[in-house]
């Protein structure tokens, strides 16, 4: 894709909720199946019709017990950590696992970090499965999808950079196209993303078959029937 419609396109995820990004990559594969997405249910910090869109910037951490690393390590690691979201494809997003999984209780995200990657690194937000803290203290326009809500730091320390994650089965490499919302998130695929446009004018398309109808008013069975018989076969 030329850097015109990728621009493009991501102004048009912007309109979309994160479902419909899910449906239209189907639409693009020709096929249900896709599981390239969260499987829980998140916590959501931000407006609730904002939408986090952009590349991944990935890490991992943990925080149970503290690192067995030398200090100067642990320092080191979190400053390549900092250059890594620093750099890369802009819009960005702060995609970071948690590798003490369901467990975690140490709060990587909170007003520093977030204030850090929006301000410092121009970061548009953060999803992940660990934990979130300093609710009422997040930056306007950085909303975060994270495992759960806590008050401490923990341990809380960089173990891993720009390395493939995984989050809530969701797998992203450093670099991927990712779309979040208050549902959830979704890793688009490189091989759809030239396609993800077309497969949204189908979707709308098909969707209109039988909610433009239905904007007008009621309608009885009999004409329902025909209209979702005219949906399914234009659906995928």
């Amino acid at each position: 894709m030329t850097p015109t419609e990728i621009d493009a396109l991501l102004h048009r995820l912007h309109s979309c909720d994160t479902p419909t990004v899910c449906n239209a990559i189907e639409v693009a594969q020709g096929q249900r199946g896709f599981d390239g997405f969260t499987h829980q249910s998140p916590v959501w910090a931000g407006d609730p019709n904002a939408r986090i869109i952009g590349f991944a910037r990935t890490a991992k951490i943990a925080g149970n017990t503290p690192p067995s690393d030398p200090a100067d390590d642990i320092r080191a690691r979190r400053m390549a950590y900092f250059k890594a979201m620093s750099q890369g494809p802009r819009p960005g997003v702060a995609v970071i696992e948690d590798m003490d999984g369901n467990a975690a209780f140490g709060a990587w995200w909170g007003e520093v970090h977030a204030q850090v990657h929006k301000q410092v690194f121009g970061l548009g937000g953060a999803v992940t499965n660990g934990v979130l803290r300093d609710l009422g203290d997040m930056p306007e326009g950085f909303p975060a999808l994270a495992g759960s809500i806590g008050p401490s730091h923990g341990f809380v320390h960089v173990r891993e950079v720009g390395t493939p994650v995984k989050i809530f089965g969701m797998a992203v490499n450093d670099g991927d196209l990712i779309h979040a919302d208050r549902h959830g998130a979704v890793c688009v695929p490189a091989d759809v993303m030239p396609h993800l446009n077309a497969a949204l004018d189908r979707l709308f398309a098909s969707e209109a078959i039988v909610l433009d109808p239905l904007k007008e008013g009621p309608v009885d069975f009999e004409t329902f029937t025909e209209l979702w018989a005219q949906f399914e076969k234009a659906r995928t």
